[in-house]
């Protein structure tokens, strides 16, 4: 190529050494190619081959590349929702349930998380209670609702008379979460996330037939009611899957806030008067 002529050879020497000796410095940090200015989703999938014009002869196709069969491919999001409805719906028992749930593998959170976390308390409670997702503590017992959060529930429901450890099913609680697994960071899960899990939350409900639901947290709202704002949104009872659905705040969130302890205990109370009154069922 020409070099113009105010450009001398030991200048484009200097520049070249410089050049070499940054490329040498990168390359011992382990940098392995070149990157452009702009950005490149490699995740990204590839546009699909547009079919030929008609009347026009494109030559002998491309063979198709082969189909591995060691690893299914990758499923769109409405694939997976049908694959967990496929397995939430052979459960004919709480414990096939939690068995066909912890081998649903479309869920990249459950590469991350150490257990996997079903329910807790008597199945056969009248209230059943939902949280959001296991925190750390949860994921390292398989429990829900554990530690600190958990005892600030079970004093919660003991204020009412109810407990998860009651063998009665007139005074107990049945606990678990909409989600199974821990998302990393304590993060709330997202709405593709959820949605996978749906079915098996239904499939849940529809086997412990509870009379009432709490739900706990802005997860646990949208997943059953599709609505978020759980400030707004507690203590106004709702319907989903055929059940009276009352949002509270999560105790997680009142150990954070002392203060909305107050709208917690009210809720509480609307929760003992519902199961005072309902079905006619009347008990101190």
């Amino acid at each position: 190529m020409g070099i113009a002529s105010d450009i001398t050879l030991d200048e484009i020497l200097a520049d070249w050494e410089a050049g070499f000796a940054a490329l040498s410095w990168q390359v011992d940090l382990g940098v392995t190619e070149a990157i452009g200015e702009d950005p490149i989703n490699r995740y990204e999938l590839l546009d699909p081959v547009k079919p030929a014009p008609q009347g026009k002869s494109m030559g002998a196709p491309n063979p198709a590349p082969p189909v591995s069969m060691s690893a299914p491919a990758v499923r769109p999001e409405t694939d997976a929702v049908d694959v967990a409805k496929a397995l939430a719906a052979q459960a004919k028992t709480l414990a096939e349930l939690e068995q066909l749930q912890a081998q649903f593998d479309l869920c990249e959170l459950k590469k991350g998380a150490r257990s996997h976390v079903f329910a807790g308390g008597n199945p056969h409670a009248r209230v059943m209670i939902l949280g959001e997702a296991p925190d750390s503590e949860e994921d390292r017992e398989g429990k829900p609702f554990v530690g600190a959060s958990g005892q600030m529930l079970d004093r919660m429901f003991a204020s009412i008379g109810l407990s998860r450890s009651d063998l009665d099913a007139q005074h107990a609680v049945y606990v678990g979460n909409v989600m199974p697994w821990r998302p990393s960071g304590n993060r709330e899960p997202e709405p593709h996330e959820l949605a996978m899990m749906l079915p098996f939350v239904e499939r849940h409900i529809a086997l412990a037939d509870p009379e009432v639901i709490v739900v706990m947290g802005n997860a646990a709202l949208f997943a059953l009611t599709g609505s978020k704002g759980i400030m707004r949104k507690r203590g106004a009872w709702e319907v989903a899957f055929g059940k009276p659905i009352l949002p509270m705040l999560h105790p997680a969130y009142l150990l954070r806030n002392p203060l909305a302890k107050r709208e917690a205990w009210a809720d509480m109370l609307a929760l003992r008067h519902w199961l005072k009154t309902a079905r006619g069922v009347n008990r101190p």
